[in-house]
């Protein structure tokens, strides 16, 4: 499989990279997401961290987004705290990303050798939630 790249937009990068210098403090809060909402809009989030499994920010920042009105994102991105750079979303976040945003595009890679990937591409062969619900009748 050949993955199409996308520009990657460096503002959002910066945004995210932002929030995780100022924001991300100790063990609760140690990752940040950005994202640009299709009107243009950077919303930005941190994760929750919990023993019992909190949120990571891109889960976040979907409930963030949607409280602000943004419905629609068309590219996001999650960096780490202590200067860990982009960090690719994990497998959770991923299949909830393709679920809400099927033509997200997200930013992936490390230092300064990132790009920008459709979220389908980090999830072959996925399991789409709404491919497999019955039509209520």
């Amino acid at each position: 499989m050949t993955t199409q790249t996308h520009p990657v937009d460096h503002e959002l990068v910066q945004a995210a990279a932002h929030v995780a210098r100022t924001r991300c403090r100790g063990d609760n809060h140690t990752m940040a997401a950005a994202a640009r909402a299709r009107d243009g809009r950077i919303i930005t989030a941190v994760n929750a961290y919990h023993f019992t499994g909190g949120p990571c920010a891109e889960l976040v920042l979907i409930g963030a987004a949607a409280a602000q009105g943004a419905y629609e994102l068309d590219t996001m991105v999650a960096v780490g705290d202590r200067d860990r750079g982009v960090v690719p979303p994990c497998g959770r976040c991923r299949q909830a990303l393709l679920d809400y945003f099927p033509a997200l595009k997200v930013i992936v890679g490390n230092n300064d050798h990132v790009r920008t990937v459709l979220i389908a591409d980090l999830l072959p062969e996925s399991y789409v939630w709404a491919d497999h619900q019955l039509d209520a009748e």
